[in-house]
């Protein structure tokens, strides 16, 4: 993905080597996080988990992380937080103008960078969980050492690939700004777990196909795409459905307990963004065999 010279957002908080130093409010943390482990052998983020149980209010308020004294960082890890600001920066150009087109204002979310915990107004979160987003702070999260952890233990590896990742959380945040989020969380509490786990599952496909839209746009605007690039992020899309993962992870696969979709599924939404960019399609207009 070209993106040489391009702009760096200013939206990112950088609390690389700060400790998360809170506790959880009501609720406890605890549960939340063995609900998070779950979700991602079975699929990949979990903002949504997080983001959810802050909007049935059963986290407190949390305490500021405490420094625990600067470290250098590797030339490595500068790079990626450098690309991270930079998609971040290119998803923003992006939303802006779709938004516009759309009658509406964009308010791009702020990117954390964090390592090993994070607090969020979604609760203290580990490392472990994976990338992202909070809609009790309009926050993505995301510990660099995933881009590692997806290279080496999935095999999916390249820019596009890690500009997915992201481009997918600020899906998230679009659904979140569009009321889909907040109308799907609602849907899910009010029904019993296998069904909130088909809402869930739309609502995952909607950010991978907005992460599409968004690869779509920008490609217009820049030509940032390059020859195997959405071969990349398509493999990716691949290793991260549910199947792909329980079948890794458990030696078989319980479909009743998906929540981010089949790899065929996330694949296709991924794919289906890139290529039309109309903001009129929608995973929760069609049916579920058409998902």
């Amino acid at each position: 993905m070209k993106l040489n010279g391009r702009r760096e957002s200013n939206n990112v908080e950088d609390r690389r080597g700060m400790s998360a130093g809170a506790k959880a409010g009501v609720g406890g943390l605890g549960g939340i996080i063995l609900i998070a482990l779950f979700t991602l052998l079975s699929g990949g983020n979990l903002g949504d988990v997080i983001g959810n149980v802050v909007q049935q209010g059963a986290l407190g308020s949390v305490q500021e992380e405490q420094a625990e004294g600067q470290r250098e960082f590797t030339a490595e890890e500068e790079e990626l937080a450098k690309f991270s600001r930079q998609v971040l920066a290119a998803t923003e150009d992006v939303w802006t103008e779709v938004f516009q087109k759309m009658g509406r204002k964009y308010t791009p979310p702020t990117l954390v960078l964090f390592t090993n915990r994070v607090n969020s107004a979604c609760g203290q979160a580990s490392a472990a969980v994976g990338p992202f987003y909070c809609s009790g702070d309009q926050k993505l999260y995301i510990d660099l050492s995933f881009f590692t952890t997806m290279k080496q233990q999935l095999g999916a590896d390249g820019d596009f690939s890690y500009a997915y990742v992201i481009a997918h959380e600020v899906g998230h945040h679009v659904e979140n700004l569009l009321g889909s989020l907040g109308k799907a969380h609602q849907q899910m509490q009010a029904t019993n777990k296998v069904n909130a786990n088909k809402i869930s599952v739309r609502l995952e496909l909607l950010a991978d196909y907005y992460a599409g839209v968004w690869a779509h746009y920008d490609n217009e605007k820049f030509s940032s795409l390059e020859e195997g690039d959405v071969e990349e992020a398509v493999d990716c899309a691949q290793k991260i459905g549910d199947n792909y993962l329980q079948k890794k992870a458990q030696g078989y696969v319980q479909p009743e307990s998906f929540t981010h979709g089949t790899s065929a599924q996330r694949m296709r939404w991924l794919s289906l963004g890139i290529e039309k960019g109309d903001m009129s399609i929608s995973t929760f207009n069609v049916s579920e065999s058409s998902l």
